[in-house]
């Protein structure tokens, strides 16, 4: 259908739990983008946001 909804959440495991692709926003800058997976395995997301333990 083409719609975007935009959440801005901290509950990030319910988060990517609904979502189809998505995007880490760092300091005003787009920092990754993909699949929740994609995500959760980008080591930079980890560091920044999800600490090195953080499992879907």
């Amino acid at each position: 259908r083409g719609i975007g909804v935009l959440i801005t959440d901290h509950n990030v495991r319910e988060t990517l739990g609904i979502c189809d692709h998505a995007y880490i926003i760092s300091e005003g800058r787009v920092l990754a983008q993909g699949l929740p997976q994609e995500i959760v395995d980008n080591p930079q997301v980890r560091q920044v946001y999800l600490g090195e333990h953080f499992r879907l």
